[in-house]
């Protein structure tokens, strides 16, 4: 699959004329489409596997006390998200933007987020700015892209630890042009990120995360670079993480409720 950079660099030469343009899209669409049909022929047997093995549990429980079952169970469920996270990586360019009323989509997502980790002793807080501007968006991938980001900041934190993680969203106008961008800013106290493995977080299939696919921060940075954003990171080891999203704004009034 191509990687943020060799896109980069394939939108840099579609840049140079129509006939460059229209040649890359081809290519990116076939190569989406291959991979698509890839995961679909993995998924399906696979799929048939772990119906077999919830058969056998069902049928004989004495498997669970089997040397290797759990592991078996634990690997096959690995690939399982694996072709999930694959799937989403292959389509997370594919957008279907619309005017998103952000202040009601943020607070929909911190309730739900709250309401899925308030069994933890982790402590989450938000900050939402009043009236939010619009922006154009895809929610369900976006709501995708914020939600892996609370999770790793979740699982960043020692469990047992006095950790917190904080959500705030706001707006933002860092240019001489005085583009407005909705910022939204996930932190966390947790172990942070040491800084020799900061320039590989946004690589496929790169993690240090036990039973990590690699594929949830590259997901992330490709929804977001979609929308036309940017997604940076700041870390210190043991100290905790920041990461800032970074959306334009389109023209127009500030939501309302």
């Amino acid at each position: 699959m191509f990687t943020n950079t060799n896109l980069d660099k394939l939108k840099q030469i579609m840049a140079e004329s129509d006939e460059h343009a229209d040649a890359i899209g081809s290519l990116i669409a076939a190569q989406k489409e291959s991979v698509g049909a890839i995961i679909h022929e993995i998924r399906n047997p696979l799929t048939l596997v772990y119906s077999s093995l919830q058969l056998i549990e069902s049928s004989h429980p004495e498997v669970y006390t089997f040397r290797h079952w759990d592991a078996l169970h634990h690997d096959v469920l690995y690939m399982m998200q694996l072709l999930t996270d694959l799937s989403s990586y292959n389509n997370s360019l594919s957008l279907h933007k619309k005017a998103l009323n952000t202040t009601a989509f943020i607070k929909q997502l911190v309730l739900s987020f709250a309401a899925s980790s308030e069994v933890s002793d982790i402590e989450f807080t938000s900050y939402i700015a009043p009236a939010l501007p619009s922006v154009q968006a895809d929610a369900p991938k976006l709501k995708e892209a914020l939600m892996n980001l609370l999770k790793n900041a979740f699982e960043a934190c020692p469990s047992g630890a006095a950790g917190s993680v904080r959500l705030e969203a706001d707006t933002i106008t860092p240019t001489a042009q005085n583009d407005t961008y909705l910022r939204i800013r996930i932190q966390d106290t947790g172990c942070g990120i040491p800084s020799e493995r900061i320039k590989d977080i946004f690589t496929p299939y790169v993690t240090y995360k036990t039973g990590g696919t690699g594929l949830g921060l590259p997901l992330t940075k490709r929804i977001v670079e979609a929308h036309n954003g940017t997604l940076t990171v700041t870390s210190e080891a043991e100290t905790g993480t920041t990461f800032t999203l970074l959306i334009p704004v389109r023209s127009g009034s500030p939501d309302t409720e």
